[in-house]
């Protein structure tokens, strides 16, 4: 593995990390929606940097899956806000 390997994964780990963080912390659903969204996009950017440096072309199957599962997250929740199920209550 290269050195801008190295760095490029501990960089994407941290962003995984903080994104975990914004998570659990809120303060609002779109929030925590758009930060598990940037959770699953630097999930996917790791994997395929992964499966590069490491030669497994199997992580990048599971990268895929991990998009497509985002990508459903997202549109469940955008129909969901949509509707306005969350309607005066913000903080549960």
């Amino acid at each position: 593995m290269t050195d801008l390997g190295m760095v490029l994964e501990v960089f994407l780990f941290i962003n995984l990390l903080v994104a975990l963080l914004k998570v659990t912390r809120g303060p609002t659903h779109a929030d925590r929606m758009l930060a598990a969204l940037l959770f699953g996009t630097t999930g996917v950017a790791l994997l395929l940097l992964l499966a590069h440096t490491e030669g497994e072309p199997a992580l990048v199957d599971i990268a895929l899956a991990l998009a497509v599962l985002a990508v459903i997250a997202g549109a469940a929740f955008a129909q969901r806000a949509w509707r306005g199920k969350w309607e005066g209550n913000e903080h549960s």
